[in-house]
């Protein structure tokens, strides 16, 4: 794995929330600490209420995790275009992401753990 990423159990129980609704509740979610960022989040997609997503067009590269692709959400008063981003496909020192999604943090939408 890249020096600088860790990836590790996230421990207890955490929820994202977007526009109100609760979009998903796991634990067993992981949390990614790459370097001096701020630790992410990411949740197992069978844990998160995907009709609440579309995916999208975008696309973007990272030389240490490998390709994402991008979801937005749909909540009851607007989409939150690209929100949400996936490694399908992720390189081998991060292959534990594989089929999770991490969520941009923004006003519309809240990771807790609770």
């Amino acid at each position: 794995m890249a020096d600088h990423i860790k990836i590790t159990p996230a421990e207890g129980t955490w929820v994202v929330r977007a526009g109100g609704a609760v979009l998903g509740e796991s634990t067993g979610a992981l949390e990614l600490r790459e370097g001096d960022y701020p630790p992410v989040i990411y949740f197992p997609r069978g844990d998160i209420a995907m009709a609440f997503l579309d995916g999208t067009e975008k696309t973007s590269h990272c030389p240490h995790k490998g390709d994402a692709t991008y979801f937005s959400v749909v909540t009851k008063s607007r989409t939150l275009q690209d929100a949400v981003w996936s490694y399908e496909d992720p390189k081998a020192d991060v292959a534990e992401i594989k089929g999770y999604l991490a969520f941009t943090p923004m006003e519309e939408i809240a990771i807790e753990r609770i």
